[in-house]
């Protein structure tokens, strides 16, 4: 499904408060656009209408006194009233007269009370009488009620346009903010879903990047593109209807727009596309740059990389402020040069138009002073909405490509949660012939077989690479394996829900992860299930009881993001009973004690052995003596098991793993 399908399906959810806000829009584009109407019906009907004939009739409120007579403008009059000799007024820049004979339009010379006018078609005269600044004043008497009731209708149009567009840019945003909201909420969940195989290839900030700054470009999108392009088309179809109205063959004029307007639109997509996804790519390399930084500061200053480290960002900074530079080029280049190129054009036709009329061909014996102004303002009116498109045509290729960035992760093939409950297990574990690669063929297990009863420690040995880790992964269903099958009381691990087995499954990492919150809310890690009681019982098993007794607030403490200003003890504590407060089947110690000091090594080793009463535990170790009393150790090397046994039978083979006991007794002693 293309991104423009699936913004438009997103729109759908709120298609209630956008059809409602579309309406308000077009009430508030048609109260706006009756503004040149009402003014050509002021300069037509009222303020030009003065040189029209004036009948003599009865005193009334739309009639004037002049030289002891009563007139009436022919425009109030009805056809049977029009009875009698008329006279006209015409007019000479601030000068009027009154003739009983109609004249062209024309140069005018008024000389010995005749009125000479002299035009194309010849020279015509009529006996004429100037007007006072009272007589002319008194013969526009009549239209001052009209014109003010006119300013006063378009001034309430105006004050309710306003109401209609405040009402429609509210609601457009509302929905616009509410569509964004079920986008990020629809990413983050299904970030969840996507296996972990994802996350290795793919940064944090990289992520981050499209969950959030992608996101914000598509609510601009919703929240302003679509808004300015919603309200120019209404005003765009409203300027061509009032245009129209107006006269045919000047909306016919302007039509002309419209293909040019699609072909510029065309071009410019053309060009944008690679440059606004050049630009949304490395605003996700900067945040990955900045996320790695931050998070190996420490390093970055222990090793004196600061200038390798600003030099390799400068880069960054650099090529992405080449891609925003060639943007602006093409947005300059398309955007106010074209649409005054093009009113221009359109100003130009309307001057030959009125020019070939003057010439006695033209249209323009059609074309009033009003009607002229009318579309001189609608034009102006037509480029703006126009305008206003073709500036936001880089945020909407913007959106598009950031929409194109965010569906392409929601599209990663994820698995459902699958939240359906199994009996706790009784933590029989068997590996049959499992071999596994993360990538292609590059198996880093082979062909391993080995077998865990319930309630065995199974420790895990072997040099960096040989497979310890991969087969936690494995166990936690985190990658499955391409070969062979793993078992758990005797079912495959791959009939069995992910989220049911791992409710029953507890993991300490070497690096424990601790969430912002306090002490008590990581070990729970917020599962309403687990009571306070429970908490503490957990933190006992694992000895961390009078060291939690001497933070200010206890078990109530504050833990900033990772737990930094705790000691790596006391978050290694933390991992320990989160792990055991849900009392799980099988339980996984990932090099679980070789960042705590010997001390705090003390306390939780007291606690292990009720620990695994109940439990099988998998042990990964580098220190050999923590690990004596397990019931299996497994000798790994290259993702092989070289060597299987108890400490007593392993160090009676004196193979590997005797001569890395001893190596590391040396090494203590």
């Amino acid at each position: 499904m293309s991104t423009e399908k699936r913004l438009y399906q997103y729109a759908l959810t709120s298609k209630n408060t956008i059809i409602i806000a579309l309406l308000l829009l077009s009430v508030s584009v048609a109260a706006s656009l009756t503004g040149p109407f009402i003014a050509k019906t002021i300069i037509d009907n009222h303020i030009s209408s003065i040189d029209e004939a004036w009948y003599v009739t009865d005193s009334g409120g739309q009639s004037v006194e002049y030289a002891g007579t009563t007139y009436t403008r022919s425009g109030n009059l009805t056809a049977a009233e029009q009875t009698g000799e008329p006279i006209y007024i015409h007019q000479d820049g601030l000068d009027f007269y009154v003739t009983s004979t109609p004249l062209p339009d024309g140069e005018i010379v008024y000389q010995d009370d005749v009125l000479q006018v002299t035009n194309s078609d010849g020279t015509f005269e009529a006996a004429a009488q100037t007007l006072s600044t009272d007589q002319v004043m008194a013969f526009y008497q009549p239209e001052i009620q009209p014109i003010i009731m006119l300013l006063g209708l378009y001034l309430a149009l105006i004050v309710g346009s306003s109401f209609f567009q405040y009402g429609q840019r509210y609601l457009l945003q509302k929905s616009a903010n509410r569509i964004i909201q079920r986008i990020r909420t629809d990413a983050f969940n299904h970030l969840s879903r996507l296996p972990v195989r994802f996350f290795d290839h793919l940064p944090a900030g990289k992520i981050v990047s499209r969950v959030t700054n992608d996101t914000e470009a598509i609510r601009e999108l919703y929240m302003t593109v679509l808004a300015n392009f919603f309200s120019s088309a209404i005003s765009i179809i409203g300027v061509y209807i009032a245009l129209f109205l107006l006269d045919v063959r000047l909306g016919l004029i302007t039509l002309v727009l419209l293909p040019i307007l699609y072909l510029w639109m065309k071009l410019y997509r053309k060009y944008s596309v690679d440059y606004n996804r050049n630009i949304r790519s490395k605003i996700s390399e900067i945040n990955a740059a900045m996320n790695e930084n931050i998070q190996g500061m420490p390093i970055i200053q222990a090793f004196n990389r600061e200038k390798q480290q600003a030099s390799e960002f400068e880069r960054l900074n650099k090529e992405h402020y080449g891609f925003q530079t060639n943007m602006l080029r093409l947005n300059s280049l398309t955007s106010h040069n074209l649409t005054g190129v093009l009113r221009n054009l359109v100003f130009v036709a309307l001057i030959v138009v009125i020019m070939g009329g003057a010439g006695g061909g033209g249209w323009s014996s059609f074309l009033t002073l009003g009607v002229i102004y009318a579309f001189v303002d609608y034009v102006n009116r037509l480029f703006e909405p126009v305008s206003q498109i073709v500036n936001q045509l880089a945020n909407l290729e913007q959106a598009r490509v950031s929409g194109d960035r965010v569906f392409e992760l929601m599209d990663k093939d994820g698995t459902d949660v699958d939240d359906t409950a199994i009996d706790r297990p009784r933590g029989e574990v068997a590996f049959n012939h499992v071999s596994f690669a993360y990538k292609d063929e590059e198996y880093v297990l082979k062909d391993l077989t080995f077998q865990a009863a319930p309630g065995e420690t199974i420790a895990l040995v072997g040099h960096t690479g040989s497979g310890k880790s991969s087969i936690m992964n494995l166990l936690f269903r985190f990658y499955d394996c391409q070969k062979g099958e793993i078992l758990i009381d005797g079912k495959s691990t791959k009939d069995i829900s992910p989220q049911g087995l791992r409710e029953h499954m507890g993991i300490v990492l070497q690096e424990p992860y601790l969430f912002t919150g306090t002490i008590a809310s990581n070990v729970a890690m917020e599962n309403p299930n687990i009571t306070r009681e429970q908490i503490e019982r957990a933190i006992d098993l694992v000895g961390g009881t009078e060291l939690f007794k001497s933070l200010p607030n206890g078990l109530d403490e504050v833990v900033q993001e990772k737990g930094n200003t705790l000691s790596s003890g006391q978050r290694q504590l933390i991992s320990f009973a989160r792990a055991l407060v849900a009392d799980p089947a099988i339980l996984v110690l990932d090099e679980a004690t070789s960042s705590i000091d010997t001390e705090t090594e003390g306390l939780i080793q007291k606690g292990m052995e009720s620990l695994k009463t109940g439990r099988t535990t998998f042990i990964i170790a580098h220190r050999l003596s923590t690990i004596q009393d397990a019931d299996q150790i497994l000798v790994l090397n290259r993702g092989e098991i070289i060597e299987q046994g108890n400490h007593e039978e392993l160090m009676r083979l004196d193979g590997s793993y005797a001569q890395m006991y001893r190596l590391q007794k040396n090494e203590a002693s």
